[in-house]
């Protein structure tokens, strides 16, 4: 359909997980194979679902990754506030992260809106 690298959500999605994983680098190691593990698989399953559903073949296929993107958006702000709540992730942190992932957020409504027309 078309290159997942043109979409400016994807590269939003992709600028946010690199972050995730800069700010996860501190977290206790005991976390790393559940809250780290995890809060960077929903991160990086946003930009990877949205460059599956831009090879798809159907405008509906293609709005159904960005769904599942979606899914994944709100899964991230969770363990976003898990983080703050266990004092994993630094307050001026969890308030950058949390605004991104917003606009994320909507911009994937916008483009699933306009994908679905």
């Amino acid at each position: 359909m078309q290159n997942y690298k043109d979409l400016k959500v994807w590269d939003k999605a992709h600028g946010f997980t690199l972050r995730i994983y800069e700010v996860t680098k501190t977290f206790p190691k005991e976390e790393i194979y559940s809250l780290t593990n995890q809060v960077r698989r929903a991160a990086a399953s946003i930009p990877a679902n949205i460059a599956e559903g831009c090879g798809k073949n159907s405008k509906l296929d293609f709005a159904n990754f960005l769904n599942i993107a979606l899914g994944s958006s709100n899964e991230s702000e969770y363990y976003l506030l898990l983080s703050r709540d266990l004092k994993y992730l630094k307050e001026e942190d969890y308030s950058e992260l949390l605004k991104t992932i917003n606009k994320i957020k909507a911009m994937l409504i916008a483009l699933i809106t306009k994908v679905r027309g």
